[in-house]
């Protein structure tokens, strides 16, 4: 048993060691002046997708549920963020309003993941897609036609447009339908985001080696065998759904805060988002974290550092896809891999040596 925790925590710092290592390799060529303006415009997104990732993984690799609204809980969470800072900005610290923007919109999308997950998880497969699927469209368009003002009068809603607010002399409109909301602060930055892909990690890492973890995992492997044992499935499932959209939540405030004008538009937080959060888990490796890090990183950086090769840049990335599947998923690929990776080829060294 002692063997196996060690195991398990050594992995889990090498997971972090990995992401430390990134980041500092990335600030010293910042510092240095090696790294493009375009490729450092990209870093806070990178971590965005990253979180999403993991968070996602939580879910259908952890879990073993099919989830198509990871987007739609990061809408929540980045337009609950974006409408708190907003109101508090001027009032409050800038370091203190955005770590509480942080934990209102992990806790809005949490609240939401309740809510959804409490009759959608009693679904499964294509069924629980669909209706995931169906809520980040419903989240989406609700706030497209959302219009929030704010006056010495208090807030006032409509559906309409913003002069139906009737707001007084003074007041302001925050939420403007699909204009979204303009004006949130700029706090994201890399070193923010870098922080956040860890305190991920830390939660999710720390949530699967636990005995929660392993009841979650009895459930994906078979629900029938563990509630047999005395395992809660509607707890744990649901559970683990609500820290999911949680950490998405948390990703949708980075987002927001990294932009001048918030919109819910379907390139945002709509179907095709979804769908590009879980290819990064499914070519990372279902279940493996590591692989949703090390998926999100070169999937979003590609397409960008094969712009200078424009005619092939979209033959390269599918190509690079394909590779990824074929070694993720290929039995033969993986055993050759292990067989030559460096662990088992230093392996066989010090065992020869130690022979002579």
């Amino acid at each position: 048993m002692k063997k196996t925790m060690s195991k398990t925590t050594k992995s889990n710092f090498i997971t972090y060691g990995m992401v430390l290592a990134v980041y500092l390799i990335v600030q010293v060529m910042i510092m240095t002046g090696n790294l493009s303006s375009l490729l450092q415009g990209l870093l806070v997104p990178l971590c965005i997708y990253v979180i999403l990732a993991v968070s996602l993984n939580l879910t259908v690799g952890i879990l073993g549920e099919l989830s198509l609204g990871h987007a739609g809980f990061m809408c929540v969470g980045a337009f609950s963020g974006a409408f708190f800072s907003k109101c508090t900005n001027g009032v409050l610290p800038d370091g203190l309003r955005f770590l509480l923007a942080l934990l209102i919109g992990a806790l809005v999308a949490a609240v939401f993941g309740i809510l959804i997950g409490i009759p959608v998880l009693r679904l499964y497969g294509d069924y629980l897609a669909i209706v995931t699927l169906a809520f980040g469209e419903i989240i989406k368009n609700v706030i497209n036609v959302l219009f929030v003002g704010r006056d010495s009068n208090g807030f006032h809603f409509s559906t309409k447009d913003t002069m139906s607010l009737n707001l007084a002399e003074g007041g302001e409109a925050i939420v403007k339908g699909p204009q979204g909301i303009s004006g949130t602060p700029k706090d994201a930055t890399f070193t923010i985001g870098v922080i956040l892909i860890l305190l991920t990690l830390v939660i999710v890492l720390n949530m699967i080696n636990s005995r929660t973890g392993r009841a979650i995992m009895a459930i994906r492997d078979n629900r029938i065998a563990a509630e047999s044992v005395g395992i809660d499935i509607t707890k744990y499932k649901l559970l683990a759904f609500s820290v999911s959209a949680a950490l998405a939540g948390m990703a949708g405030v980075l987002y927001a805060h990294n932009l001048s004008t918030l919109t819910a538009l379907p390139k945002n937080f709509g179907y095709n988002m979804s769908i590009t959060i879980l290819v990064f888990v499914v070519l990372g490796g279902i279940g493996s974290i590591r692989g949703s890090i090390i998926a999100a990183v070169i999937l979003t950086l590609l397409p960008e550092l094969l712009r200078g090769l424009n005619d092939y840049r979209m033959l390269i990335y599918a190509i690079v896809l394909i590779v990824m599947m074929i070694l993720n998923w290929n039995p033969k690929a993986k055993a050759i891999l292990i067989k030559y990776s460096p662990k088992a080829l230093f392996g066989k060294k010090n065992a020869a040596k130690e022979d002579k």
